[in-house]
This record gives structure tokens, sequence and C-alpha cells, in this order.
């Protein structure tokens, strides 16, 4: 899946895509000039997504939207760094094990997933139900929890660190529901730019759920075939994380929503409180 599906502009040879999305606190006055190059670095190691073994310069290129000496430079200090390493016998580069180590620490040193995670399997093996706990990458949703115990299997494997698109999921909508109006507008743009023929309907669902989650407190998404899942945003400090609740099934929405939507909200106030 990729991250981005911008328009291709070419000159001279050379294919640019729009940068990725900053994150807000990178515009804001008064904080250090932020370092481009760290930037830059960073959006590289983004350009590995899963099932992805390895990449050359030109396929970074490509993906991040940086001109292909930049990627060049910036990969053989990665490869320094021990972020990324030399795959045998090709001239492509693959995350090396620091990149895994590093997570292994975000999920250990996390009290929200060590909060949340018991609670959140025991609510799934008591209901059979998925549920899944993330918090935004740019315009995606990172997963940093999934717990499956819904009887009918899924035909998509959900694992922590997985990404899942922002505007489309149950998930990400929770979060665009109550993140600034500063930042939601620039989403929304570039969400209109990716998507423009899609735009008013995707519009309409993201300003639904939006309404959703301020009179109920979560809202619906089902952009997989058969999978219905409601989601809740929970805010801790300034971190917004969004918690859902899912299974496969090709019943009634309205009825399953009734049967979710309650198991969610009340998983969120045992979170919730188990935090404070």
């Amino acid at each position: 899946m990729e991250l981005f599906d911008h328009s291709l502009i070419k000159r001279k040879r050379t294919v640019k895509k729009t940068l990725p999305l900053k994150p807000p606190s990178a515009r804001k006055p008064g904080l250090a000039p932020i370092n481009r190059s760290l930037e830059r670095g960073l959006d590289i190691l983004r350009a590995f997504k899963a099932g992805t073994f390895a990449l050359g310069n030109g396929e970074i290129a490509e993906r991040t939207g940086l001109s292909k000496s930049t990627v060049s430079r910036l990969t053989q200090t990665l490869v320094t760094a021990g972020m990324l390493q030399l795959a045998q016998g090709r001239r492509s580069y693959h995350l090396a094990p620091l990149v895994l180590s590093l997570a292994h620490s975000m999920r250990a040193g996390s009290k929200v997933l060590a909060t949340a995670a018991p609670l959140m399997r025991f609510t799934a093996e008591k209901y059979k139900v998925n549920i899944g706990l993330a918090s935004p990458d740019q315009d995606e949703m990172v997963y940093l929890e999934s717990i499956r115990y819904n009887k009918i299997a899924s035909l998509r494997t959900v694992v922590s660190g997985q990404r899942v698109p922002m505007e489309q999921t149950s998930l990400g909508r929770a979060f665009l529901a109550v993140v600034s109006e500063e930042q939601r507008t620039k989403l929304y743009l570039h969400f209109k730019k990716n998507r423009p023929k899609k735009w008013p309907k995707l519009r309409e669902e993201l300003l639904h759920a939006k309404q959703s989650i301020e009179d109920k407190g979560f809202c619906f998404a089902s952009w997989q075939p058969e999978v219905l899942a409601v989601a809740t945003p929970i805010e801790v400090g300034t971190h917004i994380y969004t918690l859902n609740v899912s299974v496969s099934s090709k019943r009634d929405t309205t009825e399953l929503i009734a049967e979710l939507a309650p198991i969610l909200m009340n998983l969120r106030s045992k979170i919730i409180d188990a935090i404070k």
C-alpha cells in the first residue's frame, strides 16, 4: 500500500511527488529550527512498508519525493548509523535490527499500552471481538496493539506497527474528529488533493463521523468487505489515541453498531480510569 498517491510532475527526467505531511509542531513559531536532514532521513525510513524487503535509491526517491542525490547521501548516513543495511548482492537497502529494537523500546516504555493491553485482551476474549489501539503518523494510523478474537477470521491480518489509511478507517476518523481545527483542515486539503473525484463523498463521511463522535462518542466505518469497526478517541495529555472494536460479519450494520458500541465505550471508560 503506497502512503501517497500524488500526481507525477516531470522535470528533466526526474519524478517528484508532494512531500509527506509534516507535524503541526514543525511550523509553530518560537520553536528551534527543524533539522531538515534528520526530517528527510525519517522520511526515508518511512518509505519501507510492510512487505518491502529492500529498496534502491531510485525507489526511495520515488516514494519520498526527495532527489536521488539527497537519498544517496542520506542512505549512506543511515547505514553508518545502523538504521539501514545493504541488501546482500544487491544495490539496495533494508531496515536494520536497530529499528526493531527501537520499536520494542517504544512498546515496553508506553504506560498507555501497559495499561490498555490487559483490558483490551480481556474484553476481546470475553466478547469474541477484535480490538485495536492506534496512534496517528502523518496521514495514517499506526496500530500500537491489535488483539484478534473474532470467531470469523478476516482476510486481513492486523498486527502491531501496521499502518492503515486515516481517512478511510474508524480509527482515523475518530482521530480527525477531535484533532485541532488547524491540523484537520490541512489533512482535509491533503485528502482532497489525493482523491479529488472521491473527495465529496469522503468529506461527507468524515463530517458524519465527526458529528457522531460529538453526539455519541464513537463513529463507525467499513472500509474492508464485511468488516465493521466502531472507534472512539482517547486523549492522554496532548496525545490522541484511538480505540476500535471490530468484527467480520454479514449482519445488518445498524444491529452490529448497537452491539459493538457499548463494548467499545465501556472499555474506553475502563482504560481512562486506569490511566488516571
